[in-house]
């Protein structure tokens, strides 16, 4: 047996004769005697302690069968798993204007058409329930619920496909939350609404500087109140976007909403994002926690020390995983308002990157996407591929104007992987 090269170890502080075992690709974690890793090389490991670090992922029989294995691993848990997954923009309209709004020049009044919503339905029933596949779609915008009766009339038209096809079709909305009523929700969840997530940019005051109402009204007391009166309906998620300026201005945002009886056990989960010129001025707010990998030291202590303050108060955020992106999932698009065809919703309306239409289908996309980047003895060889799968392909473009290589998240793991390691331990131990 020989130890995964997909393991990192990092010493106990409060004890030398310990270390910390994480294994990236089963992500399972375990504090061990360094006398058992002794025992692993010098091949005396007892019977009992082989067989649990070896069901831990820690150990395996065959290091460069695990390797391999890592080449099919997607592709395998899609075919085992028969899930599609699509993400719907609705709309390129809103009802707030955002200051670092990432459609900049795309927003205005450009809206799905019953029409293409027909092929929608149409493409979701032939390609994914009548083949025995599950279907969760999530709405997007600009603001989704802009285009409330359209959702309601394809989730109406999917449940009832899937029920016939003995398949299950449930949705999901990224919103700003200043029209998700209780009775939308109500009316909504009928239909396979399971959750939404909303942005609260910080504390009433920073919010409402940055997520207006077009007309220049704060939103922030219209989203809480919705919030407060949804979540009892759906699971409800709350995002935020911070800048280099006020990420410590965010624990007070946490403080504020049990103080209005938004208590942990009311919201589904708390994860915040940084806006940083960094990222570029196309990457989506809601979606970028799990692009983003930019080492900046500002970066690195934001994201430690805001997940402490979001754990330490009791609500959930998850836990260490791999941000696998949905370009290496077959069964997962993303559909422009148009009709158009995406892998990525960063890449909506960037040229050449398309991968075809609802009336279409779906062309060949594995040379424009790249999509054996990853696929390298570097990457390979290295203990972090299972939770980055060679990062994202968008910030790759934004950094070298190509997908011609991975996007490296090796300097980003450095820095913060340990911490949130034990930030994990510690807050699990405390439930």
């Amino acid at each position: 047996m020989h130890l995964s090269r997909y393991l990192k170890q990092y010493p106990c502080r409060d004890n030398p004769d310990r270390v910390l075992l994480f294994s990236t690709r089963r992500l399972s974690k375990a504090i061990v005697p360094l006398s058992v890793l002794r025992s692993v090389e010098e091949g005396t490991l007892s019977p009992e302690n082989m067989a649990t670090l070896t069901r831990l992922g820690f150990l395996v029989p065959d290091s460069a069968a695990e390797r391999r294995e890592m080449l099919t691993v997607m592709t395998e848990a899609e075919e085992r798993l028969k899930k599609a997954f699509l993400m719907a923009v609705m709309n390129l309209d809103c009802n707030l204007a955002c200051t670092y709004c990432y459609e900049g020049k795309q927003r205005g009044k450009h809206y799905m058409s019953p029409e293409t919503a027909d092929l929608l339905v149409k493409y979701c029933e032939e390609t994914f329930l009548r083949q025995g596949k599950d279907l969760t779609i999530d709405f997007y915008g600009g603001e989704p619920l802009l285009s409330l009766d359209l959702i309601k009339s394809i989730s109406l038209r999917l449940k009832n496909s899937a029920e016939k096809a003995g398949t299950d079709y449930a949705f999901t909305l990224v919103t700003n939350g200043t029209l998700l009523t209780a009775a939308v929700a109500s009316e909504l969840a009928l239909l396979g609404l399971k959750s939404a997530r909303i942005t609260l940019d910080g504390p009433k005051e920073n919010h409402d500087c940055y997520r207006p109402f077009s007309s220049g009204k704060g939103s922030f007391d219209l989203i809480v109140k919705n919030l407060r009166e949804v979540c009892g309906i759906i699971k409800m998620g709350i995002g935020g976007n911070y800048t280099e300026e006020n990420y410590r201005d965010f624990p007070r945002l946490l403080d504020e909403l049990v103080d209005l009886g938004l208590t942990p056990d009311r919201i589904a989960h708390v994860m915040f994002a940084p806006v940083s010129d960094t990222l570029g001025e196309h990457l989506m707010p809601e979606f970028n926690e799990g692009c983003c990998s930019a080492d900046e030291p500002w970066l690195v202590d934001a994201s430690i020390y805001l997940r402490e303050e979001i754990l330490r108060r009791g609500f959930f955020t998850p836990k260490v995983q791999p941000t696998t992106c949905m370009i290496e999932f077959k069964d997962n698009l993303v559909v422009h308002y148009d009709g158009t065809l995406y892998k990525c919703p960063a890449f909506i309306g960037l040229e050449g990157l398309d991968v075809g239409h609802l009336e279409s289908g779906i062309r060949d996309f594995r040379a424009s996407h790249n999509m054996d980047v990853w696929k390298k003895d570097e990457c390979l060889d290295c203990a972090y591929l299972p939770l980055c799968f060679g990062g994202c392909r968008f910030m790759t473009l934004l950094q070298k104007g190509a997908i011609s290589d991975v996007e490296c998240r090796k300097a980003w793991y450095d820095a913060t992987l340990e911490e949130l390691l034990l930030q994990d331990l510690r807050y699990s131990l405390k439930k």
